[in-house]
C-alpha cells in the first residue's frame, strides 16, 4: 500500500503532512490520564511494589510512544461499489478488540496499543450539522472518501456538535444493509458476524457427534436455561431467579429425578389469542393440542376482565360476537392449564415465540420448545422467522390467510406439531440456514484467552436482543442513563457499545417497534420542531465530550450514525404494503384511489432507501499525552 494512496491518522493537529498528499483522521484534542504510583506506602515491602511501578511504567511508556494510528485506504475506497459498510466497521471493531484480522479499508498502525474499544451508535447525526458538504454525485467524484470536518469558528455561536468537529478531522460516508426496496437493521448487522473457519470447523464436528449421539427424541428440543433467558421468558423460580412475578402469577412445580429420567412426557401444543383492553392485552382464547393424537385438548375463548378497547381482529380473530356471551374467566384458563402441568412426568409446552403465551397465561413452565428458535431466519439470529412463513418453507401450505379474520389459534398449534415432527424426522440441521453468523460477543469471548470482557449499554432491554451475549448489560430509559452506564462500565470492559437515541427521537426517526432489530418498515413519529433540536444538539455535545474526557489514554473511539433519515421511505413502504394487502383481498388496483402503487412510486422508494442508507463514520484514539 503506498502512503501516496493513504489517508494517515496523525497523533496530534501539529504533526499533520501537507494537505495535498494526506489528509488525518486522528483527534484533534487530546488528553492523558494521571498514573498513581502503585508503590507509595511506607512499609518495609516498599521497593518491591516500586519495582513493579517502575516496570509498568516503561512499559505503559513505551505503548505511549507509540500509539494506535488509523489511515484510511484511499486507493481500497475508490476501488468499492459502496461506501463503508456496518459489517466493515463491525470488523474494524473485531480486529481492535479482539484480534481479527486487518481490514483492507483502514489500516490500524499498533493495534496492540489499543487499550479499550468504545462504539458509540448515534442515529438522527447528520452531515450538516457538522457543516459537512452534500455527498458528490457527479460521475468524476468518489462518493466514498472521507469529507474534511471544518473547524467551528471560535468567535461564532456554537452550532450542531462541536465537540466531533473539535475531536475528529474527517468522515467517512457509510452504506446500511438491506436492498433497493427496504433498509436492514444496523444494530443486527453490526452484532452479527461471520464465524471463523476454525469456529465453523468445530461447529461442524459438534453437529455430527450430537447426531450421532442422541435417539429421534423431541426431547432434545428442548429449551436451555440460557436461550430461555435469551428469549425473555418467563422462567421458574427454582431455575433462575431473574423473573419478578407479580400478583397472579403461578408457576409449575419443579419436576423430579424422576421426571426428568422419563423420555416420553407428554407434550401440548398451545395459542393464545388476546385482545385490548384498559388494562393493555388480556387473553381472549386459548387453544392446546395433544402431540401424539393430534387431539384438541382445550379451546376456550375468554372474557377478559377489563372492558376491551380493540378487539384486533385482523391478528386474533376475535369479535364482539364471538365473546358476546362468554362467562370464562382468566382464573378458571389459568387453573386448568396449571392442573395440566402440574403432573408427573412433567409436560411440555411447545409454541411459537412461547414466550409471548406464558405471559398471556402469566404462568412459569420450566419445559418448553419454541418454533421460533429451534428454526431459523434466512438473515441469521437474533432475528426470528413468523410461524407463516414457517409453515409455509418446511411443511408446503398456508396458513394465517384470512386476511382481516384474523389468525385460528387451532391452526397455529397444529403447525407448530407439524414444524416439530418434521424437525424430529429430518434431524435438529433441518430448518436452519447455514449462514454460521454468531454474535460478536461470542467471537470476543474467544479471543486473548478469554480475557476480552464486554458490555452493552443501550435503550430497551439489551440483555434479551443483541447484548445477550456480552459480558454485562445495562438498560436504560434516557440518553443521560447510557452516558452515565458507560461511564461506570469502560474501566472494566475491554469493549463498550452504547447508543443514544434522543437526537432520532426528536427529529421523528424511531419507528414505534417492540424489537430493535427488526427491518425498517413502520411509520416514524412525527419530527419535533426545528428549533427543539439546538437544545438537543448542546446535551448530546456536552455528554461525548464528558465520556471522551473519561477515557483511559490509547481508547479506539468509533462513532457510527448508521442511517440517514427514514421516514419518506417507511410511508412509501407502508403505502405499498397497503396496496398488495388490498390485491391479495380481491380489490381492483382502479378501485384504491390514493392507495394505488405505480412504476414512479417504486422508483421514488428505490431513491429513498438509498438516501436513506447514507450515514457517517469517526474514529480515532485518546491521545496518551
Amino acid at each position: 500500500m503506498k502512503r501516496a494512496q493513504e489517508f494517515p491518522v496523525p497523533a496530534s493537529p501539529s504533526s499533520l503532512p501537507p494537505a495535498s498528499k494526506k489528509l488525518k483522521v486522528s483527534p484533534r484534542e487530546s488528553s492523558g490520564i494521571s498514573v498513581q504510583d502503585p508503590g507509595s506506602s511506607e512499609d518495609g515491602w516498599t521497593k518491591v511494589e516500586k519495582r513493579k511501578a517502575k516496570k509498568t511504567k516503561r512499559t505503559e511508556g513505551k505503548l505511549d510512544a507509540n500509539p494506535p494510528k488509523f489511515m484510511y485506504n484511499r486507493a481500497e475506497l475508490l476501488k468499492r461499489r459502496e461506501a463503508v459498510g456496518i459489517s466493515d466497521i463491525r470488523d474494524l471493531v473485531l480486529h481492535l478488540a479482539a484480534d481479527a484480522p486487518p481490514t483492507s479499508w483502514v489500516r490500524v498502525e499498533n493495534p496492540r496499543s489499543v487499550q479499550k474499544v468504545v462504539a458509540l451508535l448515534i442515529p438522527g447525526l447528520t452531515p450538516d450539522m457538522l457543516s459537512l458538504p452534500p455527498l458528490p454525485t457527479s460521475a468524476t467524484a468518489n462518493p466514498h472518501l472521507p469529507l474534511e470536518i471544518p473547524l467551528p469558528k471560535e468567535d461564532g455561536p456554537s452550532t450542531g456538535v462541536p465537540f466531533i468537529a473539535k475531536t475528529f478531522s474527517h468522515a467517512c460516508p457509510t452504506h446500511a444493509p438491506g436492498d433497493q426496496t427496504r433498509m436492514h437493521s444496523v444494530l443486527s448487522a453490526f452484532f452479527q458476524a461471520p464465524v471463523s473457519g476454525e469456529e465453523k470447523k468445530r461447529r461442524i464436528l459438534e453437529r455430527v457427534a450430537s447426531e450421532r449421539s442422541q435417539e429421534k427424541s423431541p426431547l432434545r428440543y428442548l429449551l436451555t436455561t440460557e436461550q430461555m433467558l435469551e428469549n425473555d421468558y418467563p422462567v421458574p423460580s427454582y431455575i433462575a431467579e431473574t423473573f419478578q412475578k407479580s400478583e397472579g402469577w403461578v408457576e409449575t412445580p419443579q419436576p423430579s429425578e424422576e421426571s426428568l429420567a422419563n423420555k416420553s412426557p407428554r407434550i401440548f401444543a398451545i395459542d393464545c389469542e388476546m385482545c385490548q383492553t384498559e388494562d393493555g392485552k388480556e387473553l381472549a382464547r386459548v387453544c392446546l393440542i395433544d402431540y401424539a393424537s393430534g387431539v384438541v385438548l382445550y379451546d376456550k375463548l375468554v372474557m377478559p376482565k377489563k372492558p376491551i378497547t380493540d378487539y384486533l381482529t385482523r391478528w386474533s380473530g376475535i369479535t364482539e360476537e364471538a365473546l358476546r356471551d362468554v362467562t370464562t374467566t382468566f382464573e378458571e384458563v389459568q387453573g386448568h392449564l396449571l392442573a395440566l402441568l402440574s403432573v408427573s412426568p412433567t409436560p411440555v409446552l411447545l409454541g411459537h415465540s412461547l414466550e409471548s403465551d406464558l405471559k398471556a397465561l402469566k404462568i412459569c413452565h420450566p419445559r418448553c420448545i419454541d418454533t421460533a428458535v429451534i428454526y431459523h431466519h434466512p438473515r441469521g439470529r437474533p432475528l426470528k422467522p413468523g410461524l407463516a412463513w414457517l409453515t409455509k418453507k418446511w411443511c408446503g401450505r398456508e396458513i394465517q390467510n384470512r386476511g382481516e379474520g384474523g389468525h385460528d389459534p387451532e391452526e397455529d398449534a397444529r403447525a407448530c406439531l407439524d414444524l416439530l415432527r418434521k424437525k424430529i424426522d429430518n434431524g435438529p440441521g433441518f430448518g436452519e440456514f447455514k449462514v454460521d453468523f454468531e454474535s460478536i460477543f461470542e467471537r470476543m469471548s474467544r479471543a486473548r484467552n478469554g480475557t476480552v470482557s464486554s458490555i452493552v449499554v443501550d435503550h430497551g432491554n439489551p440483555a434479551n436482543w443483541h447484548g445477550s451475549k456480552a459480558t454485562t448489560t445495562i438498560a436504560c430509559k434516557t440518553d443521560d442513563e447510557v452516558l452515565q452506564g458507560l461511564l461506570g462500565a469502560v474501566p472494566s470492559h475491554t469493549f463498550s457499545f452504547g447508543r443514544f437515541t434522543a437526537l432520532a427521537d426528536a427529529r421523528g426517526w424511531i419507528t414505534n417497534r417492540a424489537n430493535p432489530d427488526t427491518t425498517i418498515d413502520a411509520v416514524p413519529a412525527a419530527p419535533a420542531p426545528a428549533a427543539d433540536l439546538t437544545g438537543i444538539l448542546a446535551t448530546l455535545d456536552a455528554q461525548l465530550k464528558a465520556l471522551y474526557d473519561a477515557l483511559p489514554a490509547r481508547t479506539a473511539v468509533v462513532i457510527f450514525t448508521g442511517h440517514a433519515d427514514p421516514r419518506r421511505m417507511a410511508e412509501l413502504n407502508a403505502r405499498k404494503s397497503a396496496f398488495e394487502t388490498a390485491i391479495r383481498a380481491g380489490r381492483a388496483a382502479e378501485e384504491l384511489g390514493e392507495l394505488r402503487w405505480t412504476s414512479a412510486d417504486g422508483r421514488e422508494l428505490e431513491e429513498e432507501v438509498a438516501k436513506a442508507k447514507r450515514g457517517l463514520l469517526f474514529v480515532g484514539v485518546k491521545d496518551p499525552r
